[in-house]
């Protein structure tokens, strides 16, 4: 160990250690004087003995680990001078700037790179070699521990190896490992610090090649020699690691921050140019927007002259209007109380109106209950049967005169507009001739025709009015009866089967079939219920949901519009794609029922259906169909 300790130190020095110090001394009196330049700014330093390399900019770690690996170099390039130029250098860092430049590297990490020359080539990423290893015969091959208990062993010691790989060749374990450190620095500082620990045991490299007792572990950092050995350890070096200095991978880095501050320093420039432009561009907009702002207050001006002189103008004309209306102010509030008598008579005739109906409702349904008794009886239920079917031809009979009625009402109506019109206009004469005086006999005479006409007007369209609102109060009880006849059939027939002629039809419900045969394709009978129930419920929602209507409008050959279904809507298009045209059609089919009978609300409605034509059964069909249906009944109670 001594003699290993003494070879260290002689290998520090190279001439005679005198010499070195004094000019070791010499150099750093004129560093401490100020005559060599070493601190360029706040944080940046500069080599004034390397003024001719690339890197010229150090911060003070890197100059503090340049210096220190010059001046302890043990390379044939470097003279006395210039080591102790670098020494020299370091005792000015450390001395008299360390107070003020903030943190550095720590010391053992410069002093593990001081022990190195810059030009020693190690393998890289940093590598440790184990070897000695102790291994045994089994099964006709050597094995050995595994690599994680060894690195779990060095990581103990403090050394923080990344991986430890056994090395194994044709016999089994060959008794040598190799020791990954990781990429950085501080794997660097682990990996000498590994290294060291075997030499002060004397297990390194030297010790290995000198005595190579089988009894000791030896262990050291991989280096050219190593990685070029032709032999396992040389050949797994070169398949995972390649040869580098300490100074290359220093000018690496280097090379990758300039190359960071380079990009950095562009990406700066392209967003002050960017910020230049942006500045320039808010310029003219604000010049643009001054200027767009005092035309609108010109013509904002302008405005307010031209809409007071409007006012003015417009109060004039008013005030015109407003003096001749007070003139005929009083023959409307006249007329008004006249209206006013006949709404509160027609209210009346409303209320007795409304009575009749009740009575003629509950008869009805006396006449119902009768008729039912009447049923157990056949020669009353042919009457009955009869009854019916003529009821059903009067009622589409008089539904018929209702159209013609309205027909004529709506003539009666214009009619009606004609009159009022002659009878303003006679009125407006009236008015004229009083103004033109009562000592003309022609005039006198011609005022009291118009009273006449006015007269004979007004009773015309009392007549009308009378008559209108006859015609009205039928045509909305004929509509009421066929409405309540309508819907007393289709309760009837709910508890009819659908394979009937004609019978009761949910508009808008969904057919569950074509869904139960897509789940037994796709998925076989297992679940299938289930699965279709699912989805069938599933869709009855998207039926309900107000949101989706996938309906569009178009124009037919003849120029008339209509709705039909969107073939193109996401989510037809993927019900079709996936379980089949069937179910596709039982949805489309219900969509377009809803978007028929009940668009607004979306929910399921009842309608009377002829289910052999597949269209809307009329009242006459109904009243046929459940009159059929009441003497297959009837022949059933006989037999």
């Amino acid at each position: 160990m001594d003699d290993y300790m003494n070879q260290s130190s002689g290998e520090d020095t190279d001439g005679g250690d005198s010499d070195v110090e004094e000019f070791v001394d010499e150099s750093y009196e004129e560093l401490k004087s100020g005559k060599h330049e070493v601190k360029l700014s706040e944080g940046v330093f500069t080599c004034p003995y390397c003024r001719n390399k690339k890197k010229r900019d150090f911060q003070y770690k890197e100059l503090l680990q340049h210096a220190t690996m010059v001046g302890k170099s043990d390379s044939q390039k470097r003279n006395p001078k210039d080591k102790a130029n670098h020494l020299a250098l370091v005792k000015f860092l450390e001395k008299d700037i360390a107070g003020t430049s903030g943190p550095s590297k720590p010391k053992e990490e410069v002093d593990r790179l001081a022990d190195h020359d810059g030009d020693e080539m190690f393998v890289w990423p940093w590598k440790g070699i184990v070897v000695n290893l102790p291994v045994e015969m089994k099964d006709g091959r050597y094995v050995g521990k595994s690599g994680s208990d060894m690195r779990d062993n060095l990581t103990a010691r403090g050394f923080n190896p990344t991986r430890v790989i056994p090395l194994w060749n044709f016999k089994g374990h060959s008794g040598t490992a190799v020791v990954e450190f990781n990429k950085g620095w501080d794997g660097f500082n682990n990996a000498m610090s590994f290294e060291k620990a075997y030499e002060a045991d004397h297990r390194g490299k030297r010790d290995w090649k000198v005595n190579n007792d089988p009894k000791f572990i030896y262990g050291w950092v991989a280096r050219a020699d190593d990685f070029n050995a032709l032999n396992i350890i040389g050949e797994h070096l070169r398949k995972i690691g390649d040869l580098r200095t300490v100074s290359d991978i220093m000018a690496e880095e280097d090379r990758k921050a300039n190359t960071l501050v380079s990009n950095l320093t562009s990406v700066i420039e392209s967003k002050k140019r960017n910020l230049e432009e942006m500045e320039s561009k808010f310029v003219e907009t604000e010049n643009s927007l001054s200027k767009l702002m005092a035309e609108k207050d010109m013509l904002h001006q302008s405005y307010n002259e031209e809409i007071k002189k409007i006012q003015v103008s417009a109060r004039e004309h008013f005030q015109r209007i407003f003096n001749d209306h007070e003139k005929i102010k009083q023959q409307l509030e006249n007329q008004k109380r006249e209206l006013e008598l006949r709404g509160h008579e027609l209210e009346k005739r409303e209320v007795v109106n409304e009575n009749q109906r009740k009575k003629l409702s509950e008869e009805l349904e006396e006449n119902a209950v009768k008729n039912s008794l009447l049923e157990m009886a056949s020669d009353e239920q042919r009457k009955a049967d009869q009854s019916v079917m003529k009821l059903a031809e009067d009622q589409k009979k008089e539904k018929e005169d209702l159209h013609k009625k309205i027909i004529l009402l709506e003539k009666q109506l214009d009619a009606k507009q004609a009159a009022e019109l002659e009878i303003e206009r006679l009125k407006g004469q009236l008015n004229v001739m009083k103004h033109i005086g009562d000592d003309d006999k022609e005039v006198l005479k011609k005022v009291e025709e118009i009273h006449k006409n006015l007269r004979e007007r007004e009773e015309e369209l009392e007549d009308l009015e009378s008559l209108n609102q006859t015609l009205v109060v039928q045509e909305r009880k004929s509509n009421d009866e066929l409405q309540d006849a309508r819907k007393e059939l289709v309760e009837g027939f709910k508890d009819f089967s659908k394979t009937a002629h004609i019978g009761v039809k949910r508009m808008g419900e969904l057919e569950n079939k074509p869904f139960l045969d897509a789940m037994k394709r796709k998925y076989g009978d297992m679940d299938a219920e289930d699965r279709a129930s699912e989805m069938c419920s599933l869709w009855e929602e998207y039926l309900r949901d107000p949101s989706w209507h996938p309906i569009k409008v178009i124009t037919d050959d003849n120029g008339k519009s209509k709705e039909i279904i969107d073939e193109n809507d996401e989510k037809l298009k993927g019900l079709k794609r996936d379980y089949g045209e069937d179910v596709y059609k039982a949805v489309a089919a219900a969509l377009m029922e809803i978007n028929d009978y009940n668009p607004s609300g979306r929910y399921i409605i009842t309608e009377l259906w002829n289910f052999t034509e597949g269209r809307k059964a009329t009242l006459k069909e109904g009243v046929s169909s459940l009159l059929n249906m009441w003497d297959v009944q009837k022949r059933r109670r006989i037999m």
